[in-house]
């Protein structure tokens, strides 16, 4: 990925320096319908994670992040219960959706998940 009109690759990259930084194309489309809809800055809490990242914190052993296939946002403003209304809406039967008090999970996996 390179940088897009509203996002840049450093965004997704792992918190632990580790250098991973990437991002599915699908998702990237996906958060930039979010950005336009909400017409709203998109926050990229957590993108991209290595498996020594992602077990530090608590992560699933089958976290998407670590697929660079997940994001967990903020839509500065808007509530995460009415991104993941808006998401589980537009996406019909497909991608992982979690809703949480502060940020929104999405992941672009082909089967239908909600949580």
């Amino acid at each position: 990925m390179i940088d897009s009109e509203y996002f840049k690759r450093s965004e997704f990259a792992c918190k632990c320096g580790c250098g991973f930084a990437t991002v599915d194309v699908e998702l990237l489309s996906l958060l930039t319908e979010i950005r336009v809809y909400f017409n709203a800055p998109v926050i990229i809490n957590s993108g991209c994670r290595c498996l020594e990242h992602n077990t530090n914190i608590g992560g699933s052993d089958g976290s998407k992040h670590m697929l660079g296939i997940a994001a967990d946002i903020v839509v500065k403003g808007v509530s995460s219960i009415d991104v993941y209304t808006f998401i589980g809406f537009n996406v019909g039967n497909k991608y992982g959706i979690g809703s949480y008090n502060t940020f929104t999970h999405i992941d672009v996996r082909p089967d239908k998940a909600r949580w």
